[in-house]
């Protein structure tokens, strides 16, 4: 019996990304002989993250539509051509029993490509607000996977499953005690945890107001937790005025799980996989969505949490009038953190990544 052979496209950033390669790992699990090729945007971060997972990568000659250059905009419909060209032959050398996509530039040629050869095409939507590219796609496939309620603006609702965005187990398995992790982040265990994330790159709406205020936070006995980014990070660190004990700067923080364990508050961006590993998390949250992300899906995405008061929200553009503020606000009321915190939890989805690999593998007789 041959095995069965899984191509999954996503990418762009590691909100795509990500996620493939959780339903990958999933199917592999289940399917030990089944064969994987993943599609990505030849210039982006899945060439490097892909292989890393342990799988192939094949890249194509495409990027979304400039905001900023009419110039570069010219290339897309060559761009355009010659991924579907390219995709029809890998699709063809390949033969997938399904084509998985979870969103960005690369999935839209190679699940047109797939579906348009009867090969069964499943979209995961991570977002509030979909991409252009699964809402292109949404006819014509077997199965819609979503994160929020209310998807059937944009899906057909028979398609869609509620499932929730696939994260990563490692970060809530085998968690430790909020004392223990304090412990071996070395922060005083005694004393509020306040842990603010802003992306691999960083926020440098978040990493300004930091500079501006946490000595203000931390003069009253709170520790902060700062991941800056790499972009403001050798900025910050160099900074002899934010050097104090209860401040703790890092580029990048490595134990995703330890951090969150320690933490009593967290600031964060509004991306929908952050948002999925928050609501695992159960911590109270402060959400400051990226303002100049497509469709603003950031800010459409915080607001179903902060409509179910499950977190609360600063625009980007209030930080410096009103963060300090909302910070200040929950450090000093214990009901309104523990509320917010049995909130956020009720929306998590801890089986996600199972349950869209289940109605996969349904739909396609393989269990």
């Amino acid at each position: 019996m041959k095995s069965p052979r899984f191509l999954l496209s996503g990418g762009g950033t590691g909100g795509h990304i990500f996620p493939a390669i959780a339903i990958a790992d999933e199917i592999k699990r289940r399917l030990p002989n089944a064969e994987f090729l993943f599609i990505g945007s030849e210039d982006k971060m899945e060439m490097e993250k892909v292989p890393q997972a342990g799988y192939k990568i094949e890249g194509l000659w495409i990027s979304g539509i400039s905001r900023s250059s009419m110039l570069a905009n010219l290339k897309f419909p060559f761009k355009v051509f010659s991924s579907i060209i390219k995709s029809r032959k890998i699709i063809k050398s390949f033969k997938p029993d399904a084509a998985i996509g979870t969103g960005g530039y690369a999935s839209g040629p190679a699940l047109y490509v797939a579906a348009n050869t009867n090969i069964p095409t499943f979209i995961q939507e991570q977002n509030s607000f979909p991409g252009i590219t699964n809402k292109k796609l949404a006819n014509k496939t077997k199965g819609i996977f979503v994160a929020y309620d209310s998807m059937d603006t944009f899906f057909p609702k028979e398609k869609i499953h509620f499932t929730g965005n696939p994260v990563r187990k490692s970060l809530f398995n085998n968690k430790v005690s909020q004392e223990q992790a304090k412990k071996e982040l070395k922060l005083d265990s005694s004393k509020l945890v306040i842990l603010s994330i802003g992306g691999s790159l960083g926020s440098r709406t978040i990493n300004n107001f930091w500079k501006n205020n946490s000595k203000i936070i931390a003069d009253s006995d709170i520790q902060i937790l700062w991941q800056t980014g790499k972009s403001d990070y050798s900025d910050i660190i160099n900074n002899s005025e934010l050097k104090h004990p209860n401040i703790q700067i890092t580029e990048f923080i490595k134990n995703m799980s330890l951090a969150y364990a320690a933490a009593d508050i967290i600031i964060s961006r509004a991306g929908a996989i952050a948002i999925s590993e928050l609501t695992l998390a159960g911590k109270p949250t402060i959400l400051i969505p990226f303002p100049y992300a497509a469709e603003d899906h950031q800010t459409k995405n915080a607001l179903q949490l902060v409509n179910y008061k499950a977190a609360k929200m600063v625009k980007d553009s209030d930080v410096s009038s009103k963060l300090l503020e909302e910070i200040q606000n929950l450090i000093s009321n214990a009901n309104e953190r523990e509320l917010l915190g049995e909130n956020i939890l009720k929306m998590a989805k801890p089986n996600a990544t199972e349950e869209i690999v289940s109605h996969i593998l349904k739909e396609l007789n393989f269990e």
